[in-house]
């Protein structure tokens, strides 16, 4: 009896250890075999609410690997506490199925980035923003105040209040998460540069620095010029004279600026206009980086009050109305050929992909 008691035992052990090897080898098949992957890689998409099973089974039914099963498995007895970040997988050739479930487990996730250009403004943002075909489109048929209201700043003016920078998402963000990220972040620029502004300004209140700044940003895109700049400006708002800044005109033509302004676009009323209106306009006319909010509360000192391009893209300073006349005389009636304004414009950066 107990020999076959012996025998018995022995034959469940040695069907146990032969189960339990062929459990081993199948999911070490599973986890080790290479996915089908053609040679551009595979975008995996991963949405919310996604579970590994599910997963699994979606790359089985469409040919990408086999024994989901084991898989499956696999993750429920070994990661079932493991989260599952909803995002883009790069499956490239050659990876093996244990790769791709150690790119979950890091949230290896394909990120994406969209760079805000300074200068740029909010017609020019959104435009940037409809042009990601990774972000959830959510803005469309939006009036301005809308959006504002949907980034949770409402009665606010959009124009200048998002802050140039690269920005990286996933896929399944929005136009609405990337702008209530360039808003907080222009706060915190503004914030921290009002705090340590110089003294003596006339600003009543950051808005109008952020104003100033905008102004600055469109002037010239010459860093040590920015300084001198915004020295002119502060100099004219301090003696009462009109701004006469060309860009704050060109704004308020909105789109009947066709590229070129005339002495009757200079005398036609519009609130942006600051040949006809005394003061700062009414709000910002384009996004701007921190150099030029520095700019607008350092101004450099200086007796300046007037300057004009050079079309090189740097400008000429005079503190009289005759010098300046001299100048527009030598620069702007006898132009160049390759006459600018301003810098040759930055290129748009394309849109970035990484991993992370």
């Amino acid at each position: 009896m107990i020999r076959k008691l012996l025998v018995l035992l022995l034959t469940v052990m040695l069907l146990a250890a032969i189960a339990f090897g062929l459990f081993a080898w199948k999911q070490h098949a599973a986890l080790e075999q290479p996915l089908v992957v053609a040679d551009d890689a595979l975008l995996l998409d991963v949405r919310p609410g996604d579970t590994p099973s599910g997963v699994f089974q979606r790359l089985e039914t469409e040919g990408v690997l086999e024994n989901a099963f084991w898989l499956r498995l696999y993750w429920r007895l070994n990661l079932s506490g493991q989260p599952l970040h909803s995002g883009e997988y790069r499956l490239a050739p050659g990876m093996t199925a244990r790769e791709m479930i150690g790119l979950w487990q890091r949230g290896e996730v394909v990120q994406y980035s969209l760079t805000l250009v300074e200068g740029w403004n909010f017609r020019q943002l959104l435009s940037a923003l409809q042009g990601q075909p990774k972000l959830q489109q959510t803005l469309d048929g939006l009036s301005d105040a809308q959006i504002m209201a949907r980034i949770g700043a409402p009665d606010l003016h959009p124009e200048g209040r998002f802050f140039p920078d690269t920005y990286s998402y996933t896929r399944g963000a929005s136009d609405v998460d990337l702008l209530r990220r360039a808003y907080a972040r222009l706060q915190q620029v503004l914030d921290e540069e009002w705090q340590r502004r110089a003294e003596g300004l006339p600003y009543k209140d950051a808005y109008q620095a952020l104003t100033m700044a905008s102004i600055i940003e469109k002037e010239t895109g010459v860093p040590e010029e920015r300084g001198e700049i915004a020295g002119v400006f502060v100099r004219r708002l301090a003696r009462g004279m009109l701004l006469q800044t060309d860009p704050t005109v060109i704004y308020g033509m909105g789109e009947a600026y066709k590229g070129r302004i005339t002495r009757a676009d200079l005398r036609k009323p519009t609130p942006y206009n600051t040949y006809t209106n005394a003061g700062l306009p009414p709000t910002p006319i384009a996004m701007v980086g921190r150099e030029a909010i520095h700019a607008a509360l350092h101004p450099a000192e200086g007796t300046s009050l007037y300057f004009v391009a050079r079309g090189d893209g740097s400008h000429v300073f005079s503190d009289t109305l005759d010098q300046h006349n001299r100048a527009v005389r030598e620069y702007q009636l006898k132009r160049r050929a390759d006459y600018r304004s301003s810098p040759p414009p930055r290129q748009t950066p394309a849109n970035g992909e990484s991993v992370q």
